[in-house]
Formats: C-alpha cells, structure tokens, sequence
C-alpha cells in the first residue's frame, strides 16, 4: 500500500477543485520571497495574452471586409482552451518560421531574414530554424511554473508590438504625404455567392485576436490585491485594442488589396520610402521575437488545463516535475510538428477560431451568466447571453462552412 508523504496530501486535488493553487503561499515550495504580483505585471502579461498572431492576420481581414465593417461545463471549457491554444501556439511557430526563413503566399517566395542574410543552409531552413528556436528559446522560457515569472518578458513583447505599429504607421504617413497610396476598399466586395460566404472566414481572426479568457484566472491567483483584476483586464483590453486598430488601419491602408494573410510576408521588399531593406528586417526581427515572448504565456494556461484534463486527482502539476516536464516535452513536440505541416496561418486560424476560441470567448461566459448559481443576473443579462450564444452558433457554423466550401472550390479549380 503506498503510503503519501505529508505535501501530497496537502496539494492533493478533487475533481471539484481547482488546479491552481488556492492562496499565494502554497508557492512557497517552489519561490521563496513572492508576495504576489504586481498590477503592472498582470496587465503585461495579460495583454501578451491577448496580443499574439492575431494582429498580423487582423489587415487581411480588414481587407476582405473593407475600413468600414472593419462538470461537463468545465471539461468542455477545459477541451476548448486546450484546442484554441494548440492552434494558437501552432500559429506562432508558424509566423515565426516565416520570419526567419520565408514563406509561400499565391505562388509568390517571400524570403526570410534568415535567407536573405546569410543565404540558403541546412541550417537556414524553416525545420532547423524553428528547432533552434525551440530549444534555446521556448524551453527555458516554458519552464517558469508561476505565470508572474513572465512579466518582464512579457512587458518586451508588448513594446515590440508596439515598434511594429508605429513603423507600419510611420511608413504609411510618409507614403500619404507622397501621394503614393492608393484610396482603400471601405465595404466588402461581394460579388458572387463564393464572396459573400467569405466574410464570414473574418469572424475566427477577430474572435481568437481577443481571447484571454484562459490566463484571467492564473493572473488573477498570483495577484497582491485581487480586487485590481477588473481594471486590469480593462486596462489590458484597451492598450490591446489601440493596437489591433492602429495594426488593421495602417497596414491595410498601406498595402490595400495586396495585404497577405501573414501581413509580415509583405514586408520582404521595397516598400518606397528610405532605408526600406533595413526597416523590413526590423519590423520582422521585432514580432518575430515578440511571438516568441507570447509563446510562453499561452502555452503555460495549454500546459495547465491538458493537466487537470488528464489527471484530475493529482497533485497540481507545479509540485509534480515528472509530470511537468513529460507534458511540457509532449506539447512542444506537438507544436512543433503542427508548426511544420500545416500550410498558413489563416488556415488555422479559421478552424481554431470558428470552433474552440468562440466556445471559449463567448459561449461559456454566456452559460455561466444563464446558470446564475448565485442569482444575480437580472432579466437583461439572460436575454444577452441567449443573444450572444446565437450569434457566436451562427457564426461558427457559417464560417466553418464557409471554410470547407472555400476548401473543395480551389480542389475543384486544381482539377479542372
């Protein structure tokens, strides 16, 4: 009969329990002087969150929209994060191997910053590059078992964000005053029935440019004060959304209908300003590395909730090292194989986005709002939430469907 030492029961878990730890000092085991995060740290690393490839799909989408329009709960909601992460952690290895050794988009080679510096070497291919970023990068940076650990990276990618709009904005300003810009589309151009279905391919970029649902509550476990999550979360969603606005405006306006999925991949030429070779390799250097700041902060709610979903009785994954590193090693293997196979970001984005991010990102606030265990939603509240499940139903399935009929047409028209 095994016999449990002292600290396993102590952090042993229910089902009904939550996987992270309850107070600030059950991390005493694992950093000695933490006394909670700071407000400034919660809002860098919830906005890293948030902030992540969606911003570089977010100018094709408004592109195809134009400027104008511009228990079972609980393992459904846990099977829903785990898929909208993957996806999303998929994304950015992708970007990323854009970036350092060049991507396809419509027949056309974009170089990357890799090739185009060193030319083309065993080791300037997408396979070894995104191996060396693996291993150096993303494996000292998953290791942190407390998400706080991370505000200083993630405060990096955030000012790296923010280079890329500002020299997006600046590009374009200098090309206006030149006159060399052309008037951007302002509605959607519908024209036929295949058009007007992909509209709907737009609403998975914008849902999973958004979701944050996932790293909420460890942010808001490791706090000093609890009650400042609030305006946290309001200020993370308005640095965020300053710039997704600025990103979509300007890179759209400068780019017009050639803007790529990828938007990165139209910074591999001459963009008609001076110094215009240097300012592409910085503006892809920059995300590039932002992305693989973001990396970490995702994975940590992936590695957190695939743990509660596997092993629901456990100790908590952060007293568990076996554990942490064989699920740890498992998920970056996956990823890194997903990174290598799948063709473009917008394809995942279009699956992970119609299904898992809109589950997370509004279906399962909405439920909990209906379900009301502690009744505090009023009538309008109800009737909000009713609303917003039918929208996000609805939009799923038309996005979805319009991703498997957008899939058979080109099949078709590679046939024929």
């Amino acid at each position: 009969m095994t016999v449990m030492s002292s600290n396993d029961i102590k952090y042993r878990r229910s089902p009904r329990t939550s996987h992270l730890p309850q107070k600030h000092d059950d991390y005493e085991l694992l950093e000695v002087g933490f006394n909670g995060a700071s407000f400034s740290g919660a809002v860098f690393n919830l906005s890293t969150t948030i902030v992540g490839a969606g911003i570089m799909a977010l100018p094709s989408t408004v592109k195809q929209l134009g400027l104008i329009p511009g228990g079972f709960w609980r393992t459904l909601l846990q099977i829903c994060i785990v898929i909208n992460n993957l996806g999303m952690l998929i994304v950015y290895m992708i970007i990323i191997g854009d970036v350092l050794s060049g991507t396809w988009s419509d027949g056309v080679r974009h170089s990357g910053v890799m090739e185009e510096w060193f030319d083309e070497h065993w080791w300037t291919t997408r396979c070894s590059l995104l191996l060396f970023t693996t291993v150096f990068v993303f494996a000292p940076l998953i290791s942190f078992k407390r998400v706080d650990s991370l505000r200083y990276t993630s405060a990096l990618s955030v000012g790296l964000a923010v280079v890329f709009v500002a020299i997006t904005a600046g590009v374009t300003v200098v090309k206006l005053i030149e006159g060399t810009i052309g008037m951007p589309r302002l509605m959607p151009e519908v024209v036929d029935q295949t058009s007007f279905w992909k509209l709907f391919t737009t609403v998975p970029i914008i849902v999973t440019a958004y979701i944050c649902h996932h790293n909420v509550h460890p942010i808001e476990n490791e706090l000093k004060d609890h009650t400042h999550m609030k305006s946290i979360v309001r200020t993370s969603l308005t640095l965020c959304s300053s710039v997704y606005i600025a990103t979509s405006f300007f890179g759209v306006l400068l780019f017009g209908d050639k803007t790529l999925d990828d938007v990165l991949a139209n910074f591999d030429g001459d963009l008609g300003v001076p110094y215009s070779s240097l300012l592409d390799d910085v503006v892809r250097v920059s995300y590039g590395v932002h992305l693989m700041l973001v990396f970490p902060i995702v994975f940590f709610s992936l590695r957190l909730n695939l743990d509660e979903l596997l092993f629901p009785f456990a100790t908590p994954i952060a007293y568990d090292n076996r554990r942490f590193f064989l699920i740890t090693l498992a998920l970056m293997g996956f990823i890194f194989l997903g990174a290598n196979f799948v063709p473009n970001i917008w394809d995942a984005f279009q699956f992970t986005g119609a299904t898992a991010a809109i589950a997370v990102g509004f279906i399962f606030p909405a439920a909990i709002a209906l379900r009301d265990m502690h009744g505090i939603a009023t009538k309008n509240d109800r009737r909000a939430s009713w609303v917003l499940i039918l929208l996000a139903v609805s939009s799923s399935t038309a996005a979805i469907c319009s991703d498997i009929y957008s899939i058979f047409t080109s099949d078709s028209g590679i046939k024929s």
